[in-house]
């Protein structure tokens, strides 16, 4: 949308308190409930409606309403319909000779809380007939989709999961579970990337929004030591 990477930066900041305050309990009652296979009652979880209105704002301050609207570069955000179980391509360029499952036409805000609504955290998000869940369900490092963007390289980010210890809590247990299926899937994914940064996150839980200072250094440091590496891999 034409916002500078450090703006988006305070932007996250502003935000994120927001977005990720949740009663923790609710989690840890509904992971109880699946164990004991009883019915997960989702009304109590996040919805994702505050995710949806901030970029819906920021969206309209540069006169975008609909993903299509934006023309700077082509975009990929991927999610899961998970009435269907397929993955969907929210875009603004849909890639020669396919349109099954890309979508231009979903509203900005409503394509991020898509594709941010984390499994066991946020309501899946109602759009026409689709109930979409994060994309990481399926493909957590869409390099494919990039590459059938025009890109040539493709760097992939990913994050270090942290050890599980005697000091972890139920949450750290589950969220390291989901890190190690979200890897086993994003395998292929990874294969096709020219490179992988992965980037340490240092005990960092899903919502401990008091250390983004510390996370963005961790990146940015990690970044540039490998530096030099990343732009071989650039000229080749």
């Amino acid at each position: 949308m034409g916002y500078s990477p450090y703006y988006i930066y305070i932007l996250f900041k502003k935000y994120a308190k927001d977005i990720v305050e949740i009663n923790t309990n609710t989690i840890v009652s509904s992971v109880a409930n699946f164990v004991m296979n009883k019915k997960i009652n989702i009304s109590g979880l996040k919805n994702g409606e505050s995710l949806e209105k901030a970029y819906e704002n920021l969206g309209k301050k540069r006169g975008i309403i609909n993903i299509a609207d934006i023309k700077r570069l082509p975009l990929v955000i991927p999610a899961v319909d998970i009435t269907e179980g397929k993955e969907y391509i929210f875009t603004n360029n849909i890639p020669e000779k396919e349109n099954e499952k890309y979508i231009t036409n979903i509203p900005i805000g409503k394509a991020i809380r898509a594709t941010s609504s984390f499994p066991g955290i946020f309501c899946p998000c109602n759009f026409k007939k689709y109930n979409f869940l994060d994309g990481g369900a399926l493909d957590n490092i869409p390099v494919l989709e990039v590459k059938k963007q025009g890109a040539d390289k493709v760097i992939a980010i990913n994050f270090k999961s942290d050890d599980v210890n005697e000091n972890s809590n139920v949450m750290d247990v589950v969220m390291r579970t989901i890190d190690i299926m979200g890897n086993k899937i994003s395998e292929n994914s990874l294969q096709k990337s020219n490179y992988l940064l992965t980037i340490p996150t240092d005990g960092t839980g899903l919502f401990d929004v008091e250390k983004l200072d510390n996370c963005y250094k961790y990146g940015y440091k990690v970044t540039m030591e490998k530096i030099e590496e990343i732009k071989e891999i650039l000229k080749e």
